[in-house]
């Protein structure tokens, strides 16, 4: 009996040290590639509380002498904080019409079969795989000849051109998920088609809106070539400001690091507030 129990007590014992190893193991791997990713945002965050003049003498990890003077100069020079306005009007609009368009073109591909169908949901992607640089000219003139040209409309309807199919593949495949039979029990209850949708259909794919909305407002906000071509003065955003910082002295790198890190935050906002419906989007949804 005590010759068949030791073995059996050596293997346990061999399993929890093989588990506490690989847990172990992996918990220096995730905090290896965490330095990895924070790094470039601590030392933009170094740079931006530094001089120029320590930057470009020193090497040093901690500032040596602190200065907020590079966020003052953001937050008090219009030339600068309007870029941060310009960014999020473009990029709210730009949401905003992707999803109301979005959200009808989604449902219909998810209820209803017609002719061609898988044909235009594929070119619909097909749009979103194009590089931007394809369409700048195009626009260029097109916003030229009717007005638009440096607008924040102009903008954020050239975004939809990628926006709107990566929201229409993205909620599809949560509102596939919705049985059916909640569409025609709405409207035996006397819904209609704009009483159902939004009152309860929207609710029940809520996670797959706050998804889609929250990368149609990250490609918006850091994309860089369309909003720098169709904008000039009043509509230029912040990422078309910071490639134009050399002046008569050079690069202003204390500005530019603060104009990185201001730029971060309202992304990270973005995520904090929709985390729970990107989770439910990674288990659920098309993400």
């Amino acid at each position: 009996m005590t010759d068949a129990t030791i073995p059996e007590s050596l293997t346990a014992g061999g399993s929890n040290t093989r588990r506490r190893f690989k847990v172990k193991t992996s918990a220096i791997v995730m905090t290896v590639y965490l330095l990895f990713l924070l790094v470039p945002i601590y030392w933009l965050l170094n740079m931006s509380l530094k001089t120029n003049t320590e930057i470009l003498n020193e090497f040093t990890l901690f500032p040596r002498n602190l200065t907020f003077q590079n966020y003052v100069t953001i937050l008090t020079d219009p030339s600068w904080y309007m870029g941060y306005v310009n960014s999020l009007i473009y990029v709210v609009m730009n949401t905003v019409i992707s999803l109301a368009v979005a959200l009808p073109a989604a449902y219909a591909f998810s209820r209803y079969s017609f002719m061609g169908d898988k044909h235009l949901f594929f070119w619909l992607l097909t749009n979103r795989m194009a590089p931007p640089a394809v369409f700048a000219l195009p626009f260029f003139q097109l916003y030229s000849s009717v007005g638009l040209f440096d607008t924040h409309i102009a903008v954020a309807l050239a975004h939809c051109l990628f926006n709107v199919p990566l929201a229409v593949w993205i909620l599809e495949g949560f509102m596939r998920g919705v049985p059916r039979e909640i569409d025609e029990t709405a409207y035996i209850d006397g819904y209609s088609f704009g009483g159902f949708f939004v009152k309860i259909f929207m609710p029940l794919i809520a996670s797959g809106i706050g998804v889609a909305a929250f990368f149609c407002f990250m490609f918006s906000w850091v994309e860089l070539l369309l909003s720098r071509t169709l904008t000039t003065v009043d509509a230029k955003p912040i990422a078309a400001i910071m490639t134009r910082t050399q002046g008569a002295s050079g690069i202003d790198w204390g500005v530019l690091a603060a104009a990185g890190i201001l730029t971060i935050v309202p992304g990270a906002l973005v995520i904090y507030f929709v985390r729970n419906y990107i989770a439910k989007g990674f288990a659920l949804g098309r993400v």
